[in-house]
């Protein structure tokens, strides 16, 4: 008997599909709700990603509240203005401060997903050498949601201009809990061609080449296979 577990064409197109146009969205948000069943859908995925010792370490909480996200705003520009301050000097920053970094409170939805250490109790199979696969395990979590949203033409950005002790204290989480990723959901007008940090000049995408080694670190392939290699990005 063959099994056969790879996906068709159709299928495969669009998982890449749902890879290379995924964007973290700052602006283009639309007032329109996510319907539960969709957002069910969304989070289920999330919550089918692998994780350490199958420990299922994240929560996901959910926020609507208009006052709540008004104090997470509050804590983004608070946060923001320091990024600012630490750019003295520097070119960039003025296109800094022009730059739209989040969606707080024009999405449908802010999801803020935590890690819990504690969960199944101290002994995590697998985590006893490198304590951060926990974390890890959330950030999985993390990029399941993103994908499925963009599957569902729902927009996600990541806000990571924030204070944990911020969160901590505005949504009530234990001492013991992380915050993760606090993330901005809704439908969107367009996702664009680029990330906006790329179209903008912020940094450049470096060339798949660069980033992959053979064997041991820097060690890289023949000029022949780096220019194959660079030549996928143009896939996107």
């Amino acid at each position: 008997m063959t099994l056969d577990y790879a996906l068709s064409d159709p299928e495969k197109d669009g998982l890449y599909k749902a890879i290379f146009s995924r964007r973290d969205v700052r602006s283009h948000f639309i007032k329109k709700d996510i319907p539960d069943k969709v957002l069910l859908r969304i989070l289920n995925a999330a919550h089918h990603a692998p994780s350490v010792g199958f420990s299922q370490p994240w929560n996901f909480i959910l926020i609507k509240d208009a006052d709540t996200r008004r104090q997470v705003k509050e804590s983004f520009l608070r946060e923001r203005q320091r990024s600012i301050e630490m750019l003295a000097g520097d070119e960039r920053q003025e296109k800094y401060a022009k730059m739209k970094l989040e969606g707080i409170e024009e999405s449908a939805l802010n999801v803020c997903v935590t890690y819990d250490p504690t969960r199944f109790g101290p002994f995590v199979l697998g985590r006893t050498s490198i304590e951060d696969t926990g974390v890890y395990s959330v950030c999985c979590a993390i990029q399941n949601l993103w994908l499925a949203a963009r599957a569902e033409g729902v927009g996600v950005g990541w806000v990571s201009i924030l204070s944990n002790e911020d969160l901590e204290r505005i949504l009530g989480i234990p001492s013991h809990v992380k915050p993760v990723a606090y993330l901005t959901l809704g439908y969107v007008r367009e996702f664009a061609d680029k990330p906006d940090l790329e179209k903008a000049g912020w940094l450049p995408r470096m060339g798949l080449s660069k980033v992959v080694c053979y064997e041991k670190w820097g060690v890289q392939e023949s000029k022949e296979w780096a220019a194959l290699a660079d030549a996928v990005n143009s896939v996107e």
